[in-house]
């Protein structure tokens, strides 16, 4: 664990008593109550992120429901989950983006992978919680010029300028769900204008659809219908695909040609990718279809 991230950490036995196997790490200075603080996080009420690790990841949580985040630990930059997987697939639209501009730090998967395989890509973060900030070296997130990590509320960060950046990237979360600073029309409105002619973005939802509707019918205002929603196969996420221009049609042809270019760039599987937004795009249609 790097020297510099002050981590108190909790044998394994504690987390047998959670249902967990492994290390429990926590941003805490010793010496700490070891039963008040796993009362904390069973109840919820702990307050910060925390970290648990076992022979193999290593995943970030804001409470023990839900995963935010997961290392491999025999591969660092690799994507873990499905749904990073496909927030990838902007690669099949802004193949060499200038400027990928992300919401939510976690545990850096996307940043990571970004840093690895688009070298010539600046690469900026915006995260609202520091302690999230504070983890970034037990995840291995690189220190590095081309990679700003910005501390900073999305909401008051992005109407800041326009028209500087190609990707747009928002996988922003609390506790309890999608950032609450998120659902407001003018967030995904200052989130358009930060695109670039022939921009895109990429956003998470997580969880039943009542929880993230709201979302995207803003998000389908701010683009003006220009949004493609596709399924994560296997999970409980929805990736919505926002382009800022007029006309980007999905052409299935040519995004399979793409795919069969990327595969040889980017260690992704480009052809399922493609299939999956193909079968989202198809059941849109359908349902679509069923209304009229």
């Amino acid at each position: 664990m790097p020297p510099s991230t002050p981590l108190l950490e909790l044998p394994g036995k504690v987390l047998n008593d959670l249902g967990e196997r492994g290390s429990l790490l926590l941003l805490e200075s010793e010496p700490c109550d070891p039963d008040v603080l796993c009362a904390q996080i069973v109840s919820g009420c702990y307050g910060k992120p925390f970290v648990i690790e076992d022979d193999l990841t290593r995943r970030l949580y804001f409470s023990l429901g839900f995963i935010q985040s997961s290392m491999r630990l025999d591969d660092p930059f690799a994507l873990e989950f499905a749904y990073t997987r496909k927030m990838m697939a902007f690669l099949l639209f802004v193949p060499d983006p200038g400027h990928v501009l992300m919401v939510g730090l976690g545990g850096g998967s996307l940043a990571k992978f970004c840093y690895r395989h688009l070298p010539h890509a600046q690469l900026t973060v915006v995260e609202v919680n520091p302690d999230v900030i504070a983890l970034r070296e037990v995840f291995g997130v690189p220190d590095a010029p081309r990679l700003a990590i910005i501390p900073a509320d999305a909401a008051e960060y992005l109407p800041a300028a326009e028209g500087d950046t190609d990707v747009l990237l928002l996988d922003g979360f609390d506790s309890k769900g999608i950032a609450p600073t998120f659902l407001n029309r003018g967030f995904y409105r200052a989130a358009r204008r930060r695109l670039r002619a022939g921009g895109l973005l990429v956003t998470n939802f997580a969880g039943p659809r009542k929880y993230w509707s709201r979302h995207l019918t803003l998000l389908n205002e701010a683009f003006e219908g220009r949004v493609h929603l596709g399924t994560v196969p296997g999970g409980d996420n929805h990736i919505a695909f926002a382009f800022a221009d007029a006309g980007c049609s999905l052409d299935w042809e040519q995004l399979e040609e793409r795919a069969s270019a990327l595969a040889d760039r980017f260690p992704l599987d480009f052809a399922a990718i493609v299939h999956s937004l193909r079968e989202g795009a198809e059941l849109r249609w359908a349902k679509k279809a069923s209304c009229h």
